[in-house]
């Protein structure tokens, strides 16, 4: 029996960062499962930091501490909210991280849209690079492989902007309104970065109800 999990994820959310390796884990554990990358735009344009918070500084301090309760989520502690602190350049917005992981994904599939996804948001959350610059991705997109030059032409191509308004439909058609979130098989969802034992347990339930439903 298959399993599509869809994985909704902003390369911003540290959160997101958190649930990533677990995600992996249960991928690599159920060879019936299948992860699927969602795009999700926390902060959907340059603005949006100041909209949402009131000020580029309210912003950045508000994230900040979600950063460092992500970072007593995260199983290895690697968000570095005290380099970020220090940094000069505005807080990213989404956008451009998520191309990027679409454009990856153009080249290489699932499998290279995870890639650069956490290439992307070790970027941001750890180097604590600014991730809205086109140069930093570019070197995210060098970093795991990829033919860059093909990389950079679909960053620029609207089958990308398409893809990404795609996911962002989808999210909408599942009233999802936050990220971390996955989606089973279009169905059974659950939010929030949980603890590999409680994916553990979701994903048993999951199969549970699609073996009752295939009765």
């Amino acid at each position: 029996m298959k399993i599509q999990i869809e994985f909704f994820h902003d390369v911003l959310c540290a959160w997101c960062f958190a649930i990533s390796p677990r995600v992996h884990k249960l991928a690599e554990e159920n060879p019936d499962v299948e992860i699927i990358h969602r795009a999700f735009a926390l902060a959907p344009n340059p603005d949006a930091i100041v909209q949402i918070f009131g000020s580029k500084e309210n912003g950045k301090r508000e994230i900040l501490n979600h950063w460092r309760m992500a970072n007593e989520n995260d199983d290895e502690h690697r968000i570095n909210f005290e380099l970020m602190e220090r940094r000069e350049f505005d807080y990213p917005y989404s956008v451009p991280g998520l191309l990027a992981c679409k454009s990856a994904e153009l080249q290489g599939g699932q499998v290279a849209h995870w890639k650069m996804f956490d290439r992307v948001q070790k970027a941001h959350l750890v180097e604590c690079l600014n991730i809205a610059d086109f140069e930093v991705l570019k070197k995210c997109a060098e970093d795991i492989g990829l033919d860059v030059d093909k990389w950079e032409r679909d960053y620029e191509s609207e089958i990308v902007f398409q893809n990404l308004a795609y996911d962002l439909e989808v999210a909408k058609h599942y009233g999802i309104n936050g990220v971390p979130a996955l989606v089973a098989n279009g169905r059974y969802g659950i939010i929030g970065a949980h603890k590999y034992e409680v994916l553990v347990k979701w994903l048993e339930k999951v199969k549970e109800e699609l073996g009752k439903r295939e009765l």
